[in-house]
């Protein structure tokens, strides 16, 4: 059976009004998701952006850090270079305990202008009234005087001397000649080595620690000791008369 050709006319119709209604709906959707799809990709760059930020960051960070790190660094360093190390070679001091000698340390180190004297010194001994014999003191540079024989060369008994009294030294020094010149000699010297009881020159204590320069026919103690030693050399003029004396 033939349906009315106004029916037919409606379906088309309403055909043509349904599909303006899918297009409507499927154009509404559409700006949707581009738009969502733009949003998405805002947010992406943005957080990519923050990304990019935090890296740089991190990177500065790390820099400063290194930059103070280094500059502490080389402080340091520079602080190791000029910190003086330890010094552990001979001072020369005159009572630095460097020298050993049987066991015994020595209190005394020779000055670098030590000599041996070509003149021929002695030390004449007096007890008293009574002489003893003369000690020749040519022969080395220098004497360690004292109570301790292991050591000394001058062995000296009294109590009241110490165990390493005082030292005869030779020196090589300058001296002005009559005429106004400079010249060098060798001459002798008596040294304390602050005894407990002193030493003395011409019955006069020498200062501790303290070169003086002994002359000819000076007398010299040590202690109480009642012994003088008197120093001449072999061409002195009283020296033929002490030996006549001692013969006697």
């Amino acid at each position: 059976m033939e349906q009315p050709e106004d029916k037919k006319q409606g379906h088309k119709n309403d055909h043509r009004h349904r599909r303006p209604h899918r297009d409507r709906d499927h154009a509404g959707d559409r700006p949707s998701k581009p738009a969502d799809r733009g949003e998405g990709g805002r947010n992406k760059r943005h957080a990519s952006g923050d990304d990019d930020v935090d890296s740089a960051r991190r990177r500065q960070d790390k820099v400063t850090k290194r930059g103070k790190d280094w500059g502490k660094d080389r402080g340091d360093k520079r602080e190791t270079v000029n910190k003086e190390k330890p010094n552990f070679e001979t001072s020369g001091k005159l009572t630095e305990d460097t020298n050993t000698f049987r066991g015994v340390v020595i209190k005394y180190n020779e000055p670098p202008e030590a000599r041996k004297p070509k003149r021929r010194w002695r030390l004449y001994i007096f007890k008293g009234t009574d002489s003893l014999p003369f000690l020749p003191m040519h022969r080395q540079s220098a004497y360690l005087i004292g109570r301790d024989r292991r050591v000394a060369d001058i062995p000296v008994d009294h109590p009241s001397c110490s165990k390493q009294h005082a030292v005869f030294q030779y020196r090589l020094v300058d001296y002005k000649r009559p005429d106004g010149s400079m010249g060098r000699r060798v001459a002798p010297y008596i040294i304390d080595l602050n005894s407990a009881n002193g030493t003395y020159v011409n019955n006069v204590m020498v200062e501790p620690q303290r070169y003086v320069e002994l002359f000819e026919k000076d007398v010299v103690k040590f202690g109480f000791s009642s012994r003088d030693y008197v120093l001449l050399h072999d061409t002195s003029d009283a020296n033929q008369r002490l030996d006549e004396e001692t013969a006697a």
